[in-house]
């Protein structure tokens, strides 16, 4: 887990991956705002910061045109039917044309970029719900991809009744922020007030963190410490390193922030080998570094 300027040394060599990548995500994002017919002042501000974070790549091909049409449209304060068009149609035809990812990976990627849209405003909707659902039923080539499936089955229990009680609209948005900001979309996501930024199914909330004895593995990116002094850390602690996802792991400690060479998640590989062990019944706990750090704390 390394921190952010760390990952500078490697951003000169991935400029076409991460010029791709955001080519899905800003498809899905457009999909994601407009999922329910209708574009609010929050949704396009959301949209704007992210034209804002992407401006690196204003000069680079084909990034250049989608940037100029996006500020076109972006001027009246407004998109309508014909400009969400364009938009799309920019983003599938290059996408198309200059494919880094596979298949899969660019439409997770896409996946991300919708949940971001659609929890860009705070509010999480019936519409909005059922078209991504529809989303979900027209991409099943994603299942068994952490996380469609995990967000295939939030969707289909919280619309069994139809309505979105405020418990399950308050679980969704949390999950829909966690999920994009992996992406490192955190223009898009709107904490909530007195909420913690664990989800069920990501994270463990509030774990109950041992070092005694006990294995920590670190993925993602941290901004208060690098890999190597975590891994003294825990050592003093009474617990011990591992660079790997094993059978034998404890703890995978996801970091607070994100690794934007990466492919359609900060931490997906180890997070995917850790959620495959818990399944086969290996009691790996994935847990966030804010927990991790609090558990320092409370032995210090």
């Amino acid at each position: 887990m390394m921190r952010n300027e760390d990952n500078a040394h490697y951003l000169r060599y991935t400029g076409p991956q991460r010029v791709d990548k955001a080519m899905h995500t800003l498809e899905g994002i457009v999909r994601g705002i407009s999922i329910d017919n209708l574009v609010n002042t929050q949704e396009l501000t959301a949209l704007t910061r992210w034209v804002s974070e992407h401006e690196e790549f204003a000069n680079r091909h084909p990034f250049n045109e989608v940037i100029d049409r996006l500020h076109q449209i972006l001027a009246d304060g407004a998109v309508d039917e014909e400009e969400r068009a364009d938009i799309l149609w920019l983003c599938e035809k290059f996408s198309t044309e200059n494919s880094f990812f596979c298949e899969l990976s660019s439409d997770m990627q896409r996946l991300q970029g919708i949940v971001a849209g659609i929890a860009a405003d705070g509010i999480i909707t019936e519409d909005e719900l059922r078209g991504l659902r529809e989303w979900l039923d027209d991409n099943d080539q994603l299942r068994t991809c952490w996380p469609y499936d995990e967000i295939d089955s939030h969707v289909t229990r919280v619309m069994r009744d139809g309505r979105i009680d405020p418990e399950e609209h308050a679980f969704l948005l949390e999950y829909f922020n966690e999920f994009s900001s992996l992406t490192g979309g955190k223009a898009f996501s709107k904490p909530q007030p007195g909420r913690s930024h664990l989800v069920s199914g990501v994270c463990h909330s509030c774990p109950d963190i041992q070092f005694d004895d006990k294995s920590f593995c670190f993925t993602g990116t941290s901004d208060r410490t690098n890999r190597d002094q975590l891994a003294v850390q825990v050592h003093e602690l009474g617990g011990w390193f591992s660079p790997r996802v094993t059978q034998s792991l404890h703890y995978l400690v996801i970091g607070a922030k994100g690794n934007p060479c990466w492919a359609f998640s900060c931490y997906g590989r180890k997070v995917e080998q850790a959620v495959s062990l818990r399944m086969k019944g290996f009691p790996v706990a994935i847990v966030h570094e804010n927990d991790y750090w609090d558990a320092v704390e409370d032995l210090c």
